[in-house]
């Protein structure tokens, strides 16, 4: 039995070009600064769950926020369904991969995950309530598991988890994960996780639901 690498797909936190559907209210550069603190505590997970490799496959420059401990990967592809092939193919299978847009994860959900994997599971599939996925899990990369699926829609998830049955890849389904989108959403997941730092870069923002309803 091949034990799973962990994997996190991330876009370099840099105002303008990451989180702009925060904006308004936010400006780019709090933007940038909430997507570093959703990475962050992203990547604290992640290290915090045993696994045969952490890895870091990013879109961008690392910078002082990169803990120790991860393997870095060049995300290479036009669009992200060829990025998330790529993935895979570069970091080699089995591997559970999640996006840095959920940093309420914890390592208990992250290890079920892997777990599911390393039983015998072909495919993993964590959905999001927005109708995306926050999580795929894969005992083999296949680049065809996400060829045709239109990504950042309302049916993405459901889309997914059809081409993976497609597939005769009949996904074990993790539970839903909120990820960040819009404001509404970065005050949700803050709410759930209030001990990260995401949820004090809000605070310090006087973003957060408390201020808000101050």
């Amino acid at each position: 039995m091949i034990d799973p690498a962990l994997l996190v797909i991330a876009k370099a936190p840099v105002a303008g070009r990451c989180k702009t559907r925060l904006c308004p209210p936010c400006t780019p550069e709090q933007a940038a600064a909430l997507a570093e603190a959703a990475l962050c505590d992203t990547l604290a997970s992640v290290l915090a769950t045993p696994a045969a490799r952490h890895v870091l496959v990013l879109d961008g420059e690392p910078g002082a926020w990169l803990p120790p401990g991860l393997e870095l990967i060049e995300q290479r592809g036009d669009g992200l369904a060829q990025r998330l092939a790529a993935a895979f193919e570069d970091a080699g299978a089995p591997s559970l991969l999640v996006g840095m847009d959920t940093p309420q994860v914890t390592p208990a959900r992250l290890g079920s995950g892997l777990d599911l994997l390393r039983h015998g599971n072909d495919a993993v599939l964590g959905r999001a309530p927005d109708g995306g996925y926050w999580a795929i899990g894969l005992r083999e990369a296949d680049g065809r598991v996400f060829s045709g699926v239109p990504m950042s829609q309302a049916d993405t998830g459901e889309r997914q988890r059809a081409r993976l049955e497609e597939l005769d890849l009949r996904p074990a389904i993790l539970p839903a994960l909120r990820d960040i989108d819009e404001i509404a959403d970065a005050r949700a997941i803050a709410a759930i996780a209030p001990g990260g730092r995401f949820a004090a870069a809000l605070a310090a923002m006087g973003l957060d639901d408390e201020a808000w309803a101050a």
